[in-house]
Formats: structure tokens, sequence, C-alpha cells
């Protein structure tokens, strides 16, 4: 139950939807007996599993573009797509960031990143921060 309970904040966390499962999977560490390696790859997964949401919603949203409720205009998504350009791909390493990182993987969606690069950056940089959580709850040579 532990487990579903990190897999899930993870996974809202990933989304658009405010939550915070660094503080469950820290709780998680100091509360109780975990395997360490079984909850970095069940927080990795919903994380990237939520940014895979995010991804196929930039998809679907410029479908709706053109109605007067879209709360971006060409102009603003003309100035996201030259960010993103500027940036490029690879900033999609970083959308583990609060704030920032949410919207990447759906900016990500809407300019069409290859599905396969996608999930690797993400996956990437999502599990090298959860490492870093466990690492600073258990100390770094708990880990090796």
């Amino acid at each position: 139950m532990l487990y579903l309970t990190l897999f899930l904040s993870a996974f809202i966390s990933a989304t658009l939807l405010p939550s915070s499962s660094e503080v469950i999977m820290v709780g998680m560490i100091t509360q109780s007996q975990v395997n360490l390696w079984l909850l970095w790859l069940v927080a990795t997964l919903g994380n990237v599993l939520g940014s895979c949401v995010n991804y196929w919603l930039g998809t679907q949203v410029l479908r709706f573009k053109h109605k007067k409720w879209f709360p971006v205009s060409e102009q603003g998504l003309e100035k996201a797509q030259n960010q993103f350009n500027k940036y490029g791909v690879y900033s999609l390493l970083f959308a583990w960031l609060p704030i920032v990182g949410d919207p990447l993987t759906v900016i990500g969606g809407i300019f069409k990143v290859r599905f396969s690069v996608f999930l690797v950056l993400v996956t990437l940089g999502k599990g090298a921060r959860y490492l870093a959580v466990i690492a600073l709850a258990v100390g770094i040579e708990a880990l090796i």
C-alpha cells in the first residue's frame, strides 16, 4: 500500500495538479523499512507516466487553438515555440523542476517531440531527481 501511495502521488505530481511526492518519499524512508531501489523505481515510473499524460494533452491541445476560450494566443504559442527551439529538446531533462517542469512536458507534446526522445530525457531527469532525494534522506554512503 505504501508503494501504491507513492506511485499515485508521483503520478499526480507530474501532471498540472499540485502534489509533492518527495515529501511522501522522505516520510516513507524515515518512518518505515522500505526497499530504496523499489521506492526509486515506483516514484520514477509514476512521475514519468504522469508526464506522458501531459505530453498526450499537449498533442491534443492545438485542436482548440482557434476557440475564443483557448488560454494561449497565437503570439504566445509562437513565443513558446521560439523558447523551446532556443533551449532545445534537452530542456526536457528539467521536467522535474517545480513550476516549469510540468508545462515543459505539455510543450513537448504540443511541438511533437518524438515520443522515444521525450521518454528518455524525462526519465533521466526525473530518475536523477528521485535518486538525489533518496540520497539526501539516507546519506549517499547508504546507497553504495
